[in-house]
């Protein structure tokens, strides 16, 4: 696919830590169309979005007022909440095999939960921050906002390898909300926002290799909300109906979109 113009362009070297021997190729830069617009929350500070089983699933930060909750699609209610601890800051969500896997930020722990009743079931220790979570289907792999993704044991969280995200010999930091990518021409990529930024990068989960990256600007002006954590981040993916929906952080809109 031929690249094309993009605001992106002149500002994805920002984006890319410095590195000696970056070739400075034009990246693939894909551009979206929104199929339709969805209300939501727009008191979610949105960390992790997800779609299971007709749902869409959300994991909200900040102290206080961090939560992993259902939602309706359509009329953007939610359905179902389950309020963490006060001390704990809810971060980024996935589902792998009757599960839910939820995030905290600075608590090193990742929380369980069960997929039918969202019942929280126990937690899994590990170091460090955590900021965004997947699934490939056999393993959950975590970001931190560096420029690693950590491959983990589901059933302990133990780290069995890790990747580092990189174009060319430039690396990518500040990797946030993450979504595999399990069917459709995108098959075997991870999706990934990129903090304060209205990229979403495009990474082959096996090598951290950025294969392209999808230009969000002008999907909705945050300057209208008076916070300047209300930057894009979510991202869920529909393999059923191959459909991928976004959000940001106090957005109080949810968009289904269609990359070009």
């Amino acid at each position: 696919m031929a690249v094309r113009k993009s605001p992106l362009l002149q500002w994805l070297p920002a984006l890319l830590a410095v590195a000696p021997g970056y070739s400075g190729c034009t990246p693939d830069v894909l551009g979206y169309e929104v199929v339709k617009t969805y209300p939501h929350d727009g008191g979610a500070y949105t960390q992790g979005l997800l779609w299971h089983a007709g749902k869409l699933y959300e994991s909200t930060g900040r102290y206080g007022v961090s939560s992993f909750r259902r939602c309706d699609l359509t009329t953007g209610e939610v359905e179902k909440k389950v309020d963490l601890p006060e001390n704990l800051f809810g971060e980024g969500l996935t589902f792998h095999n009757g599960l839910f896997y939820q995030l905290t930020w600075t608590g090193e722990q990742c929380r369980v939960y069960d997929a039918k009743t969202m019942e929280f079931k126990k937690t899994l220790p590990y170091k460090g921050e955590g900021w965004g979570l997947t699934s490939d289907g056999e393993r959950l792999i975590m970001s931190d906002g560096t420029d690693l993704l950590s491959y983990r044991d589901p059933k302990t969280f133990e780290e069995l390898r890790r990747v580092r995200v990189h174009e060319g010999k430039k690396k990518l930091l500040e990797i946030n909300e993450l979504e595999y990518i399990a069917s459709g021409p995108y098959e075997g990529e991870i999706w990934a926002n990129v903090w304060k930024s209205m990229a979403i990068a495009r990474i082959a989960a096996k090598s951290g290799k950025i294969n392209g990256w999808i230009d969000l600007t002008g999907i909705f002006d945050n300057r209208r909300i008076q916070d300047e954590d209300a930057v894009l981040n979510g991202i869920a993916f529909d393999a059923t109906d191959n459909r991928v929906f976004v959000t940001g952080k106090l957005w109080p809109k949810l968009f289904w979109i269609r990359v070009k």
